[in-house]
């Protein structure tokens, strides 16, 4: 991390910004937007309240409800207009006493959650037989042959150290659980991705549907612990899996949305948005307490600067993210009559590493305009315009429907080992970095606001779709579940 430039440009800004502009200079307003948000604020406190005071914020629970109401009145705090949205969620869902028992042999503890949209065991649970299918591929599921017709199969995963390792523990699931069903299987066991016994939690639903069969994850340990006496035992492992998950719904939930009003284009918008919902574990901290409370205070710095942005800015922390991208997919179906007018939206969502620049999902035409709008953010060194796609966040509904995306290109920092686990915590959290990153969105946002023109045009659905090709997001799309969401019209711009 090079962090000398950064502070240095940093000291320099906060120095020139201190004293209000005079004059409305547009010139002026990045480096007032910088100073504000380098300056001592609630942030911190925001933050502690929401992951230390709240917690772990699962979509349609009570605790998501007070996070609600914490973003509403943390943006009226910072003097921002801001409501609730509501919209429907199918289902709530919440853990029960999840437990796997090992009957006969030499039996020993295991540590396990459920996945998130687990359906629950039967009542009393699964009684069968453990079969450790290797990774899942069809020629594993295939050596294990008959044996999987009512088991229970165990599948491995390596250590996730980099992104690539995490979006590959996402795409590889779909078919392994296809396979699992065509099989016969009752049940499926996945083995941590993290060391050290840590235990975590994923959903692999798309849309806020149940899965398709009771899943959870085991402690990395006592699940290759397993699969070194499945695969030794001279007779079937015979386990008891129980898992008596809280199924209930359907719920109304909402995103929060603030607002500065446009000085000349107040129709137009700029979104910066961050998921405000977490998996129940820790207190999600790194994903995504420290971007909501990003936005909140984005939006605090514009306000404090004394600036008003051409267009209108949106700051929207959205709900249901960890069960496909919900809250995101129903401000694009409330605010479609915006769509046209909607110029970009930036997503900030991969914890506390440092912000390098922005993937813009195989948009030249972004690419090209975008350097102007970051001019503000030069001394962070930020400024990098990626082609890279991204599915796995609060983009993909506005990318569907043809609006520009930006999401914040980030390094790993702490995220892999915390990331959805028991240690996504408040200590977790850099907040010197931060603030910097504050500093970023506020004058990228405002940047992109005050263009002359639109940073681009809504593309086409013909354009979209020309694009998930090219980029090879259609792929992962199809290995997702995406994919027959987005073929079918039910999800993304319509012809």
């Amino acid at each position: 991390m090079r962090t000398a430039p950064v502070l240095a440009g940093c000291l320099w800004i906060l120095c020139a910004s201190a004293v209000p502009a005079a004059t409305p200079d547009p010139a002026g307003a990045a480096p007032a937007i910088v100073g504000r948000a380098l300056a001592p604020s609630p942030l911190a406190d925001d933050l502690r309240r929401l992951t230390d005071g709240i917690g772990g914020r699962v979509s349609g629970s009570p605790a998501m409800a007070r996070a609600v109401d914490w973003g509403v009145a943390a943006f009226k705090a910072a003097g921002v207009t801001a409501r609730a949205e509501t919209y429907t969620q199918k289902v709530t869902w919440a853990e029960g006493a999840t437990r796997l028992e090992i009957l006969g042999g030499t039996p020993f503890p295991v540590a396990l959650v459920a996945e998130g949209w687990s359906p629950p065991t039967p009542a009393g649970g699964i009684e069968a037989e453990l079969v450790h299918v290797g990774s899942g591929t069809a020629a594993d599921y295939a050596a294990a042959g008959a044996r999987l017709r009512g088991s229970i199969v165990l599948v491995d995963s390596t250590v996730t150290e980099t992104w690539a390792d995490l979006f590959n523990e996402y795409n590889r699931t779909g078919a392994i659980i296809e396979r699992a069903i065509a099989a016969g299987a009752k049940a499926i066991l996945w083995t941590s991705a993290r060391e050290r016994r840590l235990l975590y939690r994923h959903t692999d639903t798309v849309a806020g549907e149940l899965a398709s069969l009771p899943m959870a994850v085991v402690a990395r340990e006592d699940a290759l612990r397993l699969a070194r006496v499945a695969d030794a035992a001279g007779q079937p492992l015979r386990v008891r899996f129980t898992m008596p998950n809280v199924i209930g719904g359907p719920v109304e939930v909402a995103n929060v949305v603030g607002e500065i009003r446009g000085r000349e284009l107040p129709d137009e918008f700029v979104v910066l948005g961050a998921h405000l919902d977490s998996w129940d574990l820790g207190t999600g901290a790194l994903d995504n307490g420290c971007n909501a409370a990003l936005v909140i205070a984005a939006a605090r710095a514009i306000r404090e600067s004394g600036y008003v942005p051409r267009r209108t800015i949106r700051f929207v922390l959205f709900s249901g993210e960890e069960e496909g991208m919900l809250g995101s997919r129903a401000y694009v179906r409330q605010h479609r009559a915006e769509l046209d007018r909607t110029r970009a939206m930036l997503a900030i969502d991969s914890g506390i590493g440092r912000i390098t620049g922005f993937q813009v999902s195989g948009r030249t035409d972004v690419a090209a305009t975008l350097p102007k709008a970051l001019a503000g953010i030069a001394a962070f060194d930020a400024s990098q315009v990626l082609m890279d796609g991204d599915l796995g966040t609060d983009n993909v509904d506005f990318l569907l429907e043809g609006v520009p995306t930006l999401v914040a290109a980030q390094d790993p920092a702490n995220y892999m080992p915390n990331y959805h686990a028991a240690s996504d915590t408040y200590d977790k959290v850099d907040l010197h970095l931060l603030a910097q990153h504050v500093a970023i969105a506020a004058a990228t946002v405002y940047g992109i606001a005050e263009l002359d023109g639109a940073l681009a045009p809504r593309q086409s659905r013909a354009e979209i779709a020309s694009l998930l090709e090219r980029t090879g997001l259609a792929k992962e799309m199809k290995e997702s579940g995406l994919w027959p969401e987005w073929e079918s019209g039910q999800r993304g711009r319509t012809p």
